[in-house]
């Protein structure tokens, strides 16, 4: 009885049922709606945090566009809860690089020289990052999640949508950073790795979206400002650690789920 109850008021929110190809939609089209405003606003990626007029038609106005593109496609879906929330924590300690993450992220923003950046530069930067916490983890850490879920096991789950993070970024090769999206791609994929420890281990798409957003807040705010970019020089380390330990943890729950499904002797 209780199951069927579940199943019950399970059904009404899943309005779309959760497969691969749902979410690689919602994928294509927001990507196709942010760089669509990318291309009409003329973008110089390097310059995104230089002045109020460049953080409002290259920061605010693709970011508003995919917002209302995320929670269109979500809410026909019915994908909220099960996006927004983890029903399977990890333990706590692998909150740990999340925690390291922003802690780097505080620190790069007190070491910068903002004093050229207006109120207006400020309230920008404030609301495209929570728009790009929101946007982007709502896509790639879960929608897609849910989907990935009802096809591939966890590693699956972690590799692809870390991955497809990672190559969303590789456009801006197009838009003044040349060879070196690149290297943004690789730093995509393992700072996407943390974002998908921080679901996993708060229990929250909550937690990485605020990781999100505060990472790049410190990134466009710091953007020509800091004199010691310290994200910039310590997110390659941060990549590696989650490069290795990502899969251990993953390797690790699914050893301890094999366990525990093994009938236990009677008597």
């Amino acid at each position: 009885m209780s199951i069927n109850r579940l199943q019950k008021s399970l059904e009404p929110a899943l309005r779309v049922r959760p497969r691969v190809g749902w979410a690689v939609l919602t994928y294509f089209l927001y990507s196709a709606v942010f760089y669509a405003i990318f291309v009409l606003n003329g973008i110089d990626y390097t310059r995104v945090g230089e002045s109020e007029r460049t953080l409002l038609i290259w920061y605010i106005a693709p970011l508003s566009g995919g917002a209302v593109l995320t929670i269109t496609m979500v809410t026909i879906y019915g994908w909220w809860r099960p996006s927004l929330v983890e029903k399977r924590r990890l333990s706590r300690w692998t909150m740990t690089l999340p925690i390291i993450m922003m802690i780097i992220a505080i620190v790069n923003m007190l070491t910068g020289d903002f004093t050229r950046v207006t109120p207006l530069m400020w309230l920008y930067l404030i609301f495209g990052s929570i728009m790009v916490g929101f946007n982007e983890e709502m896509i790639n850490r879960g929608q897609l999640i849910v989907a990935l879920r009802s096809r591939f096991g966890e590693t699956g789950v972690w590799l692809l949508s870390s991955a497809m993070f990672a190559v969303f970024h590789l456009p801006n090769m197009f838009w003044g950073i040349g060879a070196g999206a690149l290297f943004q791609v690789m730093i995509a994929f393992g700072l996407g790795s943390i974002f998908y420890l921080a679901r996993r281990s708060t229990g929250s798409l909550v937690a990485s979206m605020f990781l999100h957003g505060l990472w790049d807040f410190s990134v466009f705010s710091a953007n020509g400002a800091s004199a010691l970019p310290i994200a910039g020089l310590l997110a390659p380390l941060l990549v590696i650690a989650a490069v290795i330990t990502v899969p251990i943890i993953l390797r690790r729950e699914k050893r301890r789920d094999s366990a525990q499904s093994v009938p236990q002797p009677v008597g």
